[in-house]
Formats: structure tokens, sequence, C-alpha cells
């Protein structure tokens, strides 16, 4: 099977899981594009642990790890099945590169898994695991998080870092009207960073890019983008932008795919 990509994807809030605007059916296509994995691995900020842990489930639940939205949300459950082989597989990758993982026997899939994973495969057919996020990291540990897990891309596993390419809750839960124009600058800078293959830009992004500090105050939702840039080849051609737009004004929804020529 030839290598896979990686990918980033926005997840945006957990309503995109019913309101898919323009990033769903995007992701949804992309799905059909990429050759069928083994698995899907997912790093997602709304599991973070001191060292890293990893899903080991035959069966992991949905997780409703949210409050105060539509009904409708907690009655969806994404029922894939787990992968042991190929989670243990990646215990002993992110082991061997000096990350002490561990296994997880009871974890099911957070929102930041199963909400991004109805769009880009809708009849949960692929095998789920989550590996969890490390929870101190800079730039360059998130970009070796990644380095860790890229040899399971060889082995049919589709590792997908999902957070938020922009993510400041306060401004969330404002009332929004036209997008704010920091979102698109930011955006736009790590789209620039990209698709030009500058990684070392790409590691400086929440130092240098346009409104960084807006729109990150906290930096977990942006690692993921780090982790499956890091689990890139090195020798591919730089990310394939899938366009997202913006939501709320200030969720900015595009994702990556690293290693995949475009379509």
């Amino acid at each position: 099977m030839p290598r896979l990509p990686s990918l980033f994807v926005s997840h945006g809030a957990p309503t995109f899981a019913i309101d898919p605007g323009v990033a769903g059916p995007r992701l949804t296509a992309l799905g059909r594009y990429l050759p069928r994995p083994q698995a899907v691995l997912v790093v997602s900020p709304h599991w973070m642990t001191p060292t890293p842990r990893v899903g080991t489930a035959a069966q992991p639940g949905t997780i409703h790890d949210f409050g105060g939205f539509d009904p409708a949300l907690y009655r969806l459950s994404y029922p894939a099945s787990g992968h042991a082989a190929l989670a243990r597989r990646a215990i002993e990758r992110l082991s061997k590169a000096g990350w002490p993982a561990q296994a997880d026997e009871r974890r099911g899939l957070d929102h930041g898994a199963w909400v991004p994973l109805l769009h880009l495969f809708p009849e949960a057919e692929v095998p789920v695991f989550q590996v969890s996020l490390p929870s101190r990291l800079d730039a360059p540990r998130a970009w070796a998080f990644g380095q860790a897990l890229a040899p399971l891309a060889e082995d049919g596993v589709l590792i997908v870092g999902s957070g938020s390419l922009t993510h400041n809750l306060y401004e969330f839960r404002s009332s929004h009207g036209a997008d704010e124009a920091y979102v698109s600058a930011f955006a736009g800078w790590v789209r620039e960073a990209v698709e030009q293959g500058d990684n070392a830009r790409l590691l400086r992004t929440l130092d240098d890019a346009p409104g960084a500090r807006r729109a990150h105050p906290t930096a977990e939702h942006f690692w993921p983008l780090l982790v499956a840039a890091g689990a890139a080849d090195a020798g591919a051609p730089p990310a394939t932008v899938i366009e997202g737009g913006i939501a709320h004004g200030v969720l900015a929804m595009d994702s990556y795919a690293f290693g995949l020529a475009a379509a």
C-alpha cells in the first residue's frame, strides 16, 4: 500500500456535525479521493494527558463532550470500530521515539474526532483510534510528536490532527456579523506557509503570524496542525489546502492534506 498523507482538519464548533457549511462537503470529497486507510489515527486537543495514551477499544463510544447545544447533537453517534493491532503499533512507535505511551482500553471518541469524521468518512466504515495530545508542548515538540507517528502512514494509517485553524472561545460565544479581519489574515498567513512548504515559518506561526494571540489565546487547538505536518513525508510536495471558509465569524475552517497531490 502506498504511504498515506497526513491531514489537519479544522473541527470548528460541535455544530459542525449538523451544519456542514463549506467545509463538510469538501471533507467528504477528500475522503472519497484518498486511498482507503486501514485505520484512522486522530490526535485531538479534547483528549490531553501528561504522557501519550492510545485508545485500544474494539468499539470506541461516541463522547458528547460539550454542553448547551442543539439536542440533536447528543443523539448522534459515530459507530466506527477500533483497531487494537494498529493502536498497539502506535504505542510501539511512540515509545521507540521517547514518548512513554500507554494503552487506554476504555476511552471513546471525543467530538474533535467524530465530528470531522462524520464528514470525512460518513459511513463510519474505516476503523478509528485516538492518540492523546501531550499536555506540555511547544512548536518543536508538537512537530516531533508527529514525526514519531509518521511511520504508521506506511502501515496504512491515516494520521489526522484535528484542531481549529483559529480558536477563540470568548469571541465564538459573542454574537458576530461579518467575519473578523484577523481570522482571514491569520488563515492566509498559515496557508502561504503550508503551500510553500515553509516548515520554519509554520513553526513560528504563534510568534509571527498576524493576529496570532487573538486567533489562539491558548495553543492546544493549533498543535494538531504541527502534529499533522510533522507526520508528513519529508520528501512530499507542499500541502494541499481544503478551503473551509469561516464559521460564526471567528472560526477559520480550512484543512490541509500533507503529502497529497492536489486533485
